[in-house]
């Protein structure tokens, strides 16, 4: 009896000794987000709604309440001007609005992307990601060998070859549409152009068909499960330390899992039939296998290295452009001015041609517009975030070096300083002969790291756009939402329903 009373009193000094560690380790940081807090107090930003967890507790009080974070953003940009702090713990991040600082940190190769949230986009919830991927890769060589390998998939010969591919799964969803209109129902076009541009990226980039507009897969659920799974892990450290997420936590690594393993299979089916020699298109697969510089005796680095790239291709390649088309949908059917303009363009452009050429895309001047200022009020990617070492002043404000910057082009583009009725959808402020913005619009990020596959896109929702536009009137079904909703990457809360008929030209 007497040693189980040693022993318990032992214990007892243990837990003590603990608990006074683990309070002066507790004091200790509070001491150095006071330090933290001291250093960088003087850029503006909105008051802290707590010493420790900074601002944290109001961005997880907005993603409760499914509200949209760069709406707050924006409203802080509002107030406090063009770079202001946000804290989270002993985190300072700066949100910078200011079109010369963007031009000089965007356009210069020298800055990398920032380590916390390439680290988060790594894994999620200790499944790997996007891994070390053309968006997460922070070492400039590393992100450069694959640039440059991927290039050759998105030259200007091999986009306009994808006019074909292009022109036929449009032509599915025209037909798909036709059915809806003729038996007088209800279309949600963001889970359509969904089906359609994830279609379209299988087999341009990675050879498979998909036909989804017929079949069913979990390929969207999978994405768009990650893509949730990806806000919270950025946005909410204490998420997965909480054990009621666990279900939710278990989707998404189920839903990495099936990407990754997916990927690992067409991977096989395409280096199997690069090893016979046969014949295999210059495609994103084919540059993904290259890339990782051996085709034989591939180490599980090697390996994990490629389904990165796949991962990264098959979401970005598909998601932001979906949510494009629907915006612009939505932007339209609430502009009738608008559509009926853009409407006439593509009549006299395109006529009754089924097929679209790519030197009809080029004369859809007014179309691009549309496009352009969709992407203004609702850029599908809103954010890069950019790591800068040294010392800088913007806007007369001094910010010392090691901190990472935050460029919103949702913020920006809703600026009433850059652009004039900031809320209202007006496609001539990109018309040919209208000022270009100047470093206040980059939907596709700017400079060496933006989005290799920007012409791609657009080049694919001119086509889907163009072919709505010469076979159908569209309007939004009463009642519905126009919010955006957050995942991630931004997207029409309503999925934008519509009610379509024939236009009188087709009848």
């Amino acid at each position: 009896m007497s040693v189980f009373y040693v022993l318990l009193s032992w214990a007892a000094q243990a837990f003590a000794l603990l608990c006074l560690l683990i309070f002066i380790a507790f004091l200790g940081y509070c001491l150095y987000i006071k330090y933290i807090h001291m250093k960088y107090d003087h850029i503006p930003g909105p008051p802290r709604g707590s010493f420790v967890f900074g601002h944290a507790l109001t961005i997880q009080r907005i993603m409760k309440n499914d509200e949209v974070l760069h709406q707050q953003l924006l409203e802080w940009a509002e107030k406090y001007g063009p770079v202001f702090r946000v804290n989270t713990l002993h985190y300072v991040l700066l949100c910078v609005n200011c079109p010369e600082t963007t031009k000089e940190i965007l356009m210069s190769s020298k800055y990398t992307k920032d380590e916390f949230s390439c680290k988060r986009l790594c894994n999620l919830f200790g499944q790997r990601f996007l891994g070390n991927g053309l968006i997460t890769a922070r070492d400039h060589e590393l992100w450069y060998k694959q640039r440059r390998i991927m290039d050759p998939a998105f030259s200007s010969v091999y986009l306009r070859s994808l006019m074909g591919t292009f022109n036929e799964r449009a032509e599915k969803l025209m037909s798909k549409l036709s059915h809806v209109a003729d038996d007088k129902t209800e279309a949600t076009m963001l889970h359509l152009f969904n089906c359609v541009t994830l279609d379209v990226i299988a087999k341009v980039a990675f050879g498979v068909e998909l036909d989804l507009l017929q079949n069913t897969t979990l390929f969207p659920k999978a994405i768009e499960t990650c893509l949730k799974g990806m806000i919270y892990q950025v946005r909410d450290i204490f998420f997965e330390y909480n054990p009621r997420n666990r279900p939710f936590i278990n989707e998404v690594r189920e839903a990495c899992h099936l990407l990754r393993t997916t990927g690992a299979q067409w991977i096989h089916e395409r280096k199997t039939a690069m090893q016979n020699d046969d014949d295999v298109p210059k495609d994103i697969l084919t540059q993904i296998i290259k890339s990782a510089g051996k085709e034989d005796n591939m180490t599980k680095e090697d390996e994990e290295f490629m389904l990165d790239n796949f991962v990264t291709f098959f979401i970005a390649g598909q998601e932001t452009t979906a949510n494009q088309l629907a915006f612009c949908v939505m932007a339209l059917a609430s502009h009738p001015d608008i559509l009926e303009k853009v409407k006439k363009e593509v009549d006299d452009v395109i006529g009754m041609k089924q097929e679209i050429s790519y030197d009809d895309l080029g004369q859809l001047i007014y179309l691009s517009q549309v496009l352009k200022e969709t992407l203004r009020l609702y850029p599908t990617a809103p954010g890069t975030i950019r790591h800068v070492p040294e010392d800088r002043v913007i806007d007369g404000v001094h910010i010392p070096g090691g901190l990472d910057y935050f460029f919103n082009s949702y913020v920006s583009g809703r600026l009433e300083r850059f652009f004039k009725d900031p809320l209202t959808f007006d496609p001539d402020r990109f018309h040919p002969d209208a000022p270009k913005p100047y470093y206040c619009y980059y939907p596709f990020a700017l400079g060496p790291r933006s989005c290799l596959g920007q012409n791609f896109a657009q080049m694919e929702a001119k086509v889907v756009m163009a072919k709505l536009l010469q076979r159908f009137d569209f309007t939004l079904v009463p009642g519905q939402s126009l919010d955006i909703r957050d995942t991630g990457t931004l997207r029409p809360k309503s999925g934008v329903l519509c009610s379509l008929r024939h236009r009188d030209n087709n009848n």
